[in-house]
């Protein structure tokens, strides 16, 4: 039996880099998915691969900064599955980049709805369906930008994602005795269409694994096997942490 065999989990952000390596590999150990993200064709195409190998998943195609898409989300994980255990609160983006004091208020807002409003409201749909189960697990992907290091031209990218892991704090702390756990994931570099948009060049690749320990970044099915351990028993006692997995880039200097 795989790790999350009867389990039902919900995946944002699927159709892409970490998020769809996520529900491959969560649909392998025997989950069964709702997967969330706006580009619909892309979903359909990761639904079927799943089915071919035998998984099962069904698409929404939505924005995570509408609380419409959250409800729903939940409510197919529900009447299709009959409930909900996990949630890996995936979706984000980089927003406007830039001088911080260049960045513009509807740039800020938009950045910070599609990352962390958008968990809010996952999670208050979430919540209540995996208490109905016994408790769950809550997973948010975070990052160690604004956390661990400073980047500059990262403002709103930085306060959103930092902010992440206040509410995953402040969730762990209020339903942990209700059986859930909520955890935050810190991915390093890793090679994904958001992580292209920061290293556009050969040169600006080599600089960004340059920064890390391990002197690379990171495929996606390694963060996909981190949120699997996050998702899953081998995980039981672990709750409110910001858990890096960075490739060292947070502690290297040289």
């Amino acid at each position: 039996m795989g790790k999350l065999s009867d389990k039902t989990a919900i995946i944002t952000g699927a159709s892409s880099g970490i998020g769809r390596a996520a529900a491959r590999l969560f649909a392998e150990e025997g989950a069964a998915l709702v997967l969330v993200a706006r580009r619909e064709v892309e979903l359909a195409a990761l639904v079927a691969e799943i089915a071919a190998a035998g998984g099962r998943a069904v698409a929404l195609a939505g924005d995570v900064a509408e609380e419409a898409t959250a409800g729903r989300a939940v409510d197919m994980a529900r009447e299709i599955y009959g409930g909900l255990d996990i949630a890996f609160n995936n979706a984000g983006t980089l927003g406007e980049l830039g001088p911080t004091t260049g960045v513009s208020l509807d740039g800020w807002r938009r950045t910070l709805e599609t990352n962390l409003t958008s968990a809010f409201l996952g999670a208050r749909h979430q919540i209540p369906a995996m208490l109905a189960r016994g408790g769950g697990s809550l997973i948010f992907t975070s990052t160690f930008v604004g956390h661990t290091v400073g980047f500059p031209g990262t403002a709103a990218y930085a306060a959103s994602k930092a902010g992440l892991i206040g509410l995953v704090q402040t969730l762990a702390a209020e339903f942990g005795p209700q059986g859930l756990r909520v955890n935050a994931l810190l991915p390093g570099g890793t090679d994904t269409p958001m992580g292209a948009q920061m290293s556009t060049t050969p040169e600006a690749m080599a600089a960004v694994a340059a920064l890390h320990a391990l002197k690379r970044i990171a495929r996606p099915e390694e963060l996909a096997q981190a949120a699997l351990f996050l998702a899953s028993p081998q995980s039981s006692f672990m709750t409110g942490a910001a858990m890096l997995v960075d490739g060292g880039v947070s502690i290297n200097r040289s």
